[in-house]
């Protein structure tokens, strides 16, 4: 059941991964942004990039660093989210500053701040940057899983 789970949960981060990329792909001309003055082709593809950015790192959070350690036999019981994230920085599927780095821009860009649009493309910025970041910790845990898989877990 668990490894029927994380397969449903990184074919479904796969797809945030494949609309990053694209966005990001039409994206390069105009990055770093300088000013939210764009083409609409363009913020069309800003608001896929912080959308999928934030379900990929929702994603993440919520359903698949729990579960692959839970898969892979560490007790997750009980634990709290920072014991799950210093688990995985141990394993070094990630560091936690960054981590918690990425959650800020990302929760910043979630609530709309009209008014602050040098923070806005501070943040856009910031994200466009280190998405690939974010698609790495993907990538190590989908393979993680997959090594566990074959090992007849």
């Amino acid at each position: 059941m668990l490894a029927k789970r994380l397969k449903h949960y990184f074919y479904e981060a796969d797809i945030h991964i494949d609309k990053i990329q694209r966005a990001k792909k039409v994206l390069e001309p105009v990055m770093p942004l300088k000013s939210l003055k764009l083409e609409e082709k363009y913020l069309d593809k800003l608001d896929i990039l912080a959308f999928r950015f934030a379900k990929l790192q929702d994603l993440l959070g919520e359903k698949i660093f729990r579960n692959i350690l839970e898969y892979s036999g560490y007790p997750v019981d009980g634990k709290r989210f920072v014991e799950i994230l210093a688990e995985l920085e141990k394993e070094k599927f990630l560091d936690v500053d960054s981590w918690i780095e990425l959650r800020k821009y990302r929760n910043f860009l979630a609530h709309e701040y009209p008014h602050e649009e040098e923070l806005r493309i501070e943040a856009i910025n910031f994200i466009f940057e280190n998405s690939d970041y974010l698609i790495e910790i993907t990538k190590k845990l989908e393979k993680y899983y997959h090594e566990i898989e074959s090992s007849g877990n």
